[in-house]
């Protein structure tokens, strides 16, 4: 069954009938109370958006922008250039056979989405590069930790750079720009704006150097659960304080996005692994920057707290152009109770002198995972 988020209704309402998502609000829980509990806040939002007679599906056939791609959708077609790629990640089904995925990020002039590419299709990859346009054919929509996305598999098409499709300038990302006290643990592609306050030293981890997993101490070396006995590489992983003028939120760089804050390679960041006293320059200057950063918020069993792992980081972010976008850009969610779960050892983060993540930020083989966050899992491939 196809499926808008109950936010998308509420986007919909407010833009085309012109009233406040107060009241939408309101006139939701009215209506439930009327049905006496019997149906869902969506539910309710649709029979609102008909009352009112807006159209809530614009497009569920043909090619589609991506602001029209809706979970639970089939035989999906699209086109859009590539802003990320992220390593195949190969695994072991329970059956004990191999299987692969690899993921990518593409964006058209409505939005961005995920792409999941499962068993040979990820062989297309190798092909592929950032700022290609790709045609998908016959792909499929599912969600994942309440983010949409399109998977392909062996009854998909993607075409590389297909004649006559053009993308002009992208819109980078859907997401949606919070104070951080207005964040709650349900929260992904929200966009915070803060000055660091606080810079704590990177910490580094071993990992395998084939597949870019944790590799732990045994014995008299290190061992992958994949590739056995490995002379491992390092990954690393930062966190800083970041504060808004509302609340302050530690906030968790893994690391990719830890060399974009730092603006530095690897072999730079390695650097700081044998000689940390060296580091304390580089802390100091990160305080008082003002930085822009999309990503997701985790709950921190262990101190019971909200923590921001970062997903795309725009350091130096020019502050008044960014207030000038808030003064425009007034975007409010329907308010939700947190809903408690418990948090993958990878996402807490305050212990991080062990950090269960790979330099990909990949999950454990045996359950592929998105290659970019670590604590978010794709379902199994079983299910294909």
């Amino acid at each position: 069954m196809i499926k808008i988020p109950l936010a998308q209704i509420i986007e919909k309402i407010k833009e085309h009938a012109n009233i406040s998502e107060e009241e939408i609000n309101s006139k939701i829980k009215a209506k439930m109370d009327q049905l006496s509990g019997l149906i869902s806040e969506e539910g309710a939002a649709h029979i609102i958006s008909n009352e009112l007679g807006i159209k809530l599906f614009e497009e569920t056939s043909g090619k589609l922008q991506i602001k029209n791609i809706l979970a639970g959708m089939r035989d999906v077609e699209t086109v859009g250039k590539i802003q990320q790629m992220f390593p195949i990640n190969e695994f072991q089904r329970k059956d004990g056979t191999p299987g692969k995925v690899a993921s990518l990020v593409i964006a058209d002039e409505t939005g961005s989405i995920r792409v999941v590419l499962w068993g040979s299709q990820t062989d297309l990859t190798k092909d592929l590069k950032e700022s290609d346009i790709i045609k998908i054919s016959a792909g499929y929509t599912r969600e994942n930790n309440d983010r949409l996305e399109i998977h392909i598999n062996e009854k998909s098409k993607l075409e590389i750079n297909p004649e006559g499709e053009i993308i002009n300038e992208v819109k980078q990302n859907n997401s949606i720009r919070k104070k951080i006290n207005e964040l709650n643990e349900k929260d992904n592609d929200v966009e915070l704006l803060g000055t660091i306050v606080q810079v704590f030293e990177p910490r580094f981890f071993e990992v395998c150097p084939q597949c870019n997993k944790r590799a732990r101490p045994r014995d008299e070396g290190f061992f992958c659960e994949q590739h056995n006995a490995v002379t491992p590489d390092y990954s690393y992983v930062l966190n800083a304080i970041l504060d808004d003028g509302t609340e302050t939120i530690r906030t968790v760089f893994f690391r990719k996005q830890a060399e974009n804050l730092l603006e530095m390679d690897h072999a730079k960041i390695m650097e700081y692994r044998t000689a940390p006293e060296k580091f304390e320059e580089v802390k100091n200057s990160l305080l008082g920057e003002i930085v822009k950063i999309i990503g997701k918020v985790n709950k921190n069993e262990l101190f019971d707290r909200l923590e921001f792992v970062s997903k795309l980081v725009f350091p130096k972010a020019d502050p008044k152009e960014e207030i000038e976008r808030m003064k425009t850009e007034t975007v409010e969610k329907p308010k939700v109770e947190p809903e408690v779960t418990n948090t993958p050892e990878e996402t807490k983060v305050e212990t991080i002198e062990e950090p269960i993540v790979s330099s990909s930020e990949t999950e454990k083989p045996t359950e592929p995972a998105k290659t970019e966050e670590p604590g978010e899992k794709l379902p199994s491939f079983e299910d294909v």
